[in-house]
Order: C-alpha cells, then structure tokens, then sequence
C-alpha cells in the first residue's frame, strides 16, 4: 500500500531550525539523504522530494474553460509542506516505523496519509 509522508515547514520547526549550529543543519540535510538512500535499497521508495519556497508557486485555476494562473507572493502562511517521501509498504505500521525516522520527527512531527488507489474508479 502506498503512503505519503508529508514534512511540513511551521513555527515550531523554524523555531527549532534557528537554535541549529551549521553543523547540525548539515546533518539534517544529510540525514534526509541517507533515509531516501535507505529507503530505494529497502525497495519502499517510490520518490521523495524537498519543495521549494511557497513565494515560488503558481496557482492555477479554470474558469469558463480558461486556464487562470496568478504567482506569489501570497501572504504569508504559518506552515506550509516542505516535502515528502511517497513510499510502498505493506500496512500503516510500516509506513510509521520509516516516519519516525525522517529527521524532522525529532523536532516537529511529520504526517503519514494513505494514498487513494483509484485504479478501480470508472472512467
């Protein structure tokens, strides 16, 4: 079963981010590096990425058949997802045992949500 784990950016982790030596946001780094590289040899990793700034994004919406897109800024938002690993495993057990060690876990917590399989939906 597929599941999503979502790192989110908020205060709480900013927070924490701020009391880190360089030394230790390089081994923040490098841990996500090493649980992406555990996870594909363990054969669960389906992908994992960090996202960039939300100032970044574009929104898109389609009104009366028109594409619409609008760029940042955007105001200012508290928490915002930061990234993610989509991985395969076999139950909920399994996708919290591999949650628990993303590197964020230890400061902030992380969220594991299931992916919806809609390969059985009707077209």
């Amino acid at each position: 079963m597929k599941y999503v784990i979502l790192v989110q950016s908020n205060p709480q982790s900013l927070a924490v981010w701020e009391t880190l030596t360089e030394q230790q946001r390089s081994d923040f780094g490098v841990g996500h590096l090493r649980l992406s590289e555990e996870m594909r040899e363990a054969g669960v990793l389906v992908g994992a990425e960090g996202l960039g700034d939300p100032a970044l994004a574009t929104h898109v919406s389609v009104r009366g058949g028109r594409t619409i897109t609008s760029d940042g800024p955007y105001a200012e938002v508290k928490e915002h997802l930061a990234g993610f690993y989509l991985i395969d495993v076999a139950d909920l057990d399994e996708a919290v045992a591999w949650a628990a060690r993303v590197p964020d876990a230890a400061y902030t917590k992380v969220e594991v949500r299931p992916v919806l399989d809609m390969s059985t939906w009707e077209q």
